[in-house]
């Protein structure tokens, strides 16, 4: 890579798909302050030719959230900068040109969900539980779950599980959105690096469409939606790769859409 992570964080390549690890096992992957930086530079310089990004973890959980032994005395203004730093950081993820798969397993708490939250997909172990316990340590989320959260599974939910420490396993999660796959224990990363190489294989102008216009499509008002959605559908069907493979499938030279 461009930039110099953090030993927290590790970044293997195979061939289209780039794999960030978080890797901290020992401390259940708990997330601090160079490991976000870490996470938001990697972003914000992919290696060219990656295509989609899985991300995934060492060890039995995901992430158990902020690394509390961080947790300092600070001003008001330092905790709205501190809280603004994960928000820039998560919003690479969000807003990255290529999918992001994110492989779930264990505690997938706090900031550990906020983080997961930023995926395009997420892929669950059984092991997998979700909870949001800052409620009980008197705390406020920060890293910006309640902007995603809520669009993912209903704020009636997220105030039921900051207020009441409620968790939600993975089953559970595929049930009300927080996860749309569920496999096996030790399934997760093989389940994401399927998923991520037939992603990568879909147009760029597709994947980029899908992933940075239609969020910000469906949050539009209807009309300003539908003006947003012709101009994205006329700038990609415009490609030439878009053309090629229309031209393709209109021969039969494409592939089909097979039942599951």
């Amino acid at each position: 890579m461009e930039t110099a992570l953090p030993p927290s964080l590790r970044v293997e390549r195979d061939g289209p798909v780039a794999i960030l690890t978080l890797a901290r096992p020992e401390k259940r992957n708990a997330l601090n302050d160079k490991m976000v930086r870490g996470i938001e530079d990697f972003f914000r310089h992919l290696e060219p030719g990656i295509r989609a990004v899985v991300l995934a973890a060492d060890g039995d959980h995901f992430s158990a959230g902020l690394d509390l032994s961080e947790m300092v005395e600070r001003s008001t203004f330092e905790g709205v900068a501190h809280s603004q730093m994960w928000h820039r950081a998560f919003r690479e993820i969000e807003q990255a040109p290529v999918p992001v798969i994110a492989v779930l397993r264990g505690a997938v708490v706090g900031g550990g969900l906020e983080l997961a939250a930023t995926a395009h997909l997420r892929v669950a172990e059984q092991s997998t539980f979700y909870a949001l316990p800052e409620g009980q340590r008197g705390l406020f989320v920060g890293g910006g779950a309640s902007v995603r959260i809520p669009r993912l599974i209903g704020t009636s939910r997220m105030v039921d599980m900051m207020l009441t420490g409620r968790r939600y396993s993975g089953e559970e999660g595929e049930r009300i959105g927080l996860n749309q796959y569920l496999v096996q224990d030790g399934a997760g990363l093989t389940t994401a690096m399927d998923l991520a190489r037939r992603v990568a294989d879909n147009p760029p102008q597709t994947n980029f469409a899908v992933t940075a216009a239609l969020p910000l499509i469906a949050e539009a008002n209807p009309r300003e939606g539908s003006m947003m959605e012709s101009l994205v559908a006329a700038l990609a069907q415009g490609t030439d790769d878009a053309k090629s493979r229309m031209s393709d499938f209109l021969t039969g030279r494409g592939a089909k859409v097979e039942r599951p």
